[in-house]
């Protein structure tokens, strides 16, 4: 009996010490990438202008490799809380937290991919003198069109953000560790999330819509704002 409690006691203690690390890693995964767009990327990027973009890019390289760095740790992160959720949640069920892990790091792989593509991009401008077949107007549009793209190829990242999310609240709502009004919230907000991201590869006017977005992304930044900050102070409820 005393070794059953001595490990019940271990993963509380891991399991409230992996709490504050979400809760600040959802702060920064909805922080960072606002962030990210606003000051950097949403300098560059010309829609419909493909060598404009990559203009914009030439003239400021520094910002934009800055830019790059900083969208590879976010992709960093996503590890860190699929981790984290991990460890909180496996005691409700294992297989579940264990499916939402993985593809909470199918997402962080995703957005790795993009800076790949991005940094390829790059490589074609900064090596416009080297690729003598190609004219310097057609590595800008070939490298400008992958940039311009970049908020495009987020919609694949963003179906599993809304899939592992809806799980990990799921395996939140059952346990009783937060609120379940918190977690029913996190499953509305990352259903919206999954719905859009379909509806961008099935009908992307419809997705690029204003009022479609609003309606899609605003409850997730609640969720993660009102439940970071919930999992910083509050942290979890494990009950005996």
């Amino acid at each position: 009996m005393n070794s059953i409690a001595e490990t019940a006691r271990g993963i509380d203690a891991s399991q409230r010490k992996a709490v504050k690390v979400a809760g600040f890693m959802f702060l920064f995964c909805l922080i960072a990438p606002l962030l990210n767009w606003a000051f950097i990327f949403s300098k560059f990027i010309v829609a419909d202008n493909a060598i404009a973009t990559a203009k914009n890019i030439l003239a400021n390289e520094w910002l934009f490799r800055f830019g790059m760095t900083f969208e590879l740790a976010m992709a960093v992160g996503l590890i860190v809380l699929a981790t984290a959720l991990y460890v909180i949640l496996k005691p409700i069920n294992r297989n579940l937290a264990l499916l939402a892990l993985c593809l909470k790091l199918a997402e962080a792989v995703i957005v790795a991919v993009i800076v790949l593509i991005s940094y390829i991009a790059l490589q074609f401008l900064d090596g416009a003198a080297q690729l003598s077949a190609f004219t310097p107007e057609q590595l800008q549009a070939s490298a400008g069109f992958l940039l311009n793209v970049h908020t495009v190829l987020y919609a694949i990242p963003m179906a599993f953000l809304g899939l592992d999310l809806v799980i990990f609240f799921y395996l939140f709502f059952k346990s009783k560790y937060i609120p379940r009004i918190l977690s029913g919230l996190g499953i509305l907000s990352y259903s919206l999330i999954f719905i859009h991201s379909m509806l961008y590869l099935l009908a992307p006017h419809c997705a690029k819509m204003s009022i479609m977005e609003i309606i899609c992304y605003s409850p997730s930044c609640l969720a993660e704002i009102v439940i970071g900050l919930w999992l910083l102070i509050k942290g979890i409820n494990i009950q005996p």
